[in-house]
């Protein structure tokens, strides 16, 4: 097992803080059977990666024991945004067989989190993500932890997160405010319909808010169910 230091401790304005909250809280509400989650959206650079992390800290800062997997293979933001130190080897290690399923999992300084990074990028992802060795190793985390949340790449590019969200219990879609066209996301909704796998419901991400009283103009993240 590695240990990393994940930079984590970012300050968020009370009323993102608070978004998170809310997502963590209609979650939980999902039901006890909801306990892998796949997060995806329908392009790059919609916050996904920041908000599925996010949801698994504030996971386990409600006490659940928390694995958080980014499974996005083909290009990964998660080293480079919270300032992971060291080369680590990763999901892509593990599939291909290269590595145990010990040697990849990452301990961290949130109490309660484990990670697991994505790992080197492979020529082959789908078909990684497809295979018997990522089935036996969600399986296994089943038995292990309260939450699995799995960051997924964008579904309005390449079809890993459909793959996943066939083997995961809901999914949760990113949209970002006035980015994304409803015909757009509509259809991705129906990639993942066509996967059988429940749909949570969605994180419209970078909404503006022009209130200039006591918290000023922020960001925020509204979560809202199918």
């Amino acid at each position: 097992m590695q240990n990393v230091k994940i930079d984590i401790d970012r300050k968020m304005d009370y009323l993102s803080n608070e978004a998170y909250k809310g997502l963590r809280t209609n979650i939980l509400f999902c039901g006890s059977d909801i306990k892998v989650i796949a997060i995806t959206s329908c392009t790059p650079n919609e916050g996904k990666t920041e908000i599925s992390f996010r949801l698994a800290v504030s996971m386990a800062e409600a006490g659940k024991k928390v694995m958080f997997i980014d499974a996005d293979l083909r290009k990964s933001v998660l080293v480079g945004r919270y300032k992971v130190e060291t080369s680590l080897k990763g999901l892509s290690h593990y599939l291909s067989g290269q590595e145990s399923l010990d040697s990849i999992i990452c301990t961290t300084s949130a109490e309660n989190m484990q990670v697991i990074f994505s790992g080197q990028v492979p020529p082959n992802p789908a078909e990684l993500l497809g295979n018997s060795r990522y089935q036996s190793m969600i399986a296994e985390f089943r038995e292990m932890y309260d939450y699995i949340i799995i960051d997924t790449p964008p579904l309005g590019r390449v079809i890993d997160a459909a793959v996943i969200a066939g083997q995961s219990d809901g999914a949760v879609l990113v949209i970002e405010s006035n980015a994304i066209s409803y015909k757009f996301a509509q259809k991705i909704v129906e990639q993942l319909e066509k996967s059988n796998c429940r749909i949570l419901g969605a994180v419209l991400n970078k909404v503006e808010h022009k209130d200039k009283g006591i918290y000023g103009k922020y960001y925020g993240k509204y979560y809202g169910q199918y």
